[in-house]
């Protein structure tokens, strides 16, 4: 099986699970601004809500996404207060004709002192039990 991870993060906190999500299916957590140049079966999305949304930069990105070269998006990420981005990323995979894996992954994350030291060590093992269970 093939697998990609990409993220966007402005904080850092969804690069770490990114890094999670990778060690766990043995792949290389790279972010949105590398492409997927090889086709894969899985590729795994991190992201986060930024004003109560995901970022136009990841919108941009999965429209850009070439749908025979994606098997399915699995979403997964972090926030302060908001949860599970899967609607909004679903939206535009929808709109590229990429499917989406029902499941998720999300934890919390810190901003501006809120959910300090998240995500945490308990959080990035979490990720990767989830990644491992996606594959298989």
């Amino acid at each position: 099986m093939k697998v990609a991870v990409r993220y966007y993060t402005k904080t850092g906190n969804t690069k770490k699970l990114a890094e999670a999500v990778a060690a766990a299916v043995g792949a290389e957590a790279l972010p949105i601004s590398t492409p997927v140049s090889e086709p894969v079966d899985i590729l795994f999305l991190g992201n986060s809500y930024y004003a109560f949304s995901i970022d136009p930069e990841v919108k941009k990105y999965v429209r850009s996404l070439d749908k025979s070269k994606i098997g399915k998006i699995v979403n997964f990420g972090s926030a302060a207060m908001l949860n599970s981005t899967y609607k909004k990323v679903k939206a535009e995979a929808d709109a590229v004709g990429i499917p989406m894996d029902e499941r998720e992954f999300h934890c919390r994350g810190e901003f501006k002192g809120v959910h300090k030291g998240r995500p945490n060590e308990e959080d990035l093992k979490a990720a990767a039990d989830f990644a491992k269970k996606i594959i298989g």
